[in-house]
């Protein structure tokens, strides 16, 4: 079953496939996504990978806190998204 991984910390200046290709090292990636700025279409340095659940696994314990860009990556399995309270205008 594909599990969904939290990649935080990302340099703005690496591409989905430099992260396509890093996770590749511990199984098949399924996906990845960056995730933009609604309003400005800018990319927010983090995003989305998905991979099978052992290989998901290897991928968290050896990424997490691994430095790419003079950045240490923040790398979690994905938690779901919890319900925005709905505004009023």
């Amino acid at each position: 079953m594909p599990k969904s991984i939290y990649v935080g910390n990302i340099p703005f200046s690496a591409s989905e496939d430099d992260l396509r290709n890093m996770f590749a090292q511990y199984g098949e990636v399924l996906s990845v996504k960056f995730i933009n700025d609604r309003e400005t279409g800018r990319f927010r340095g983090f995003g989305f990978v998905e991979m099978d659940d052992s290989s998901a696994k290897q991928a968290i314990d050896a990424l997490n806190g691994k430095e790419v860009g003079g950045r240490a990556l923040r790398v979690n399995e994905a938690q779901e998204r919890q319900p925005r309270p709905r505004r009023d205008y």
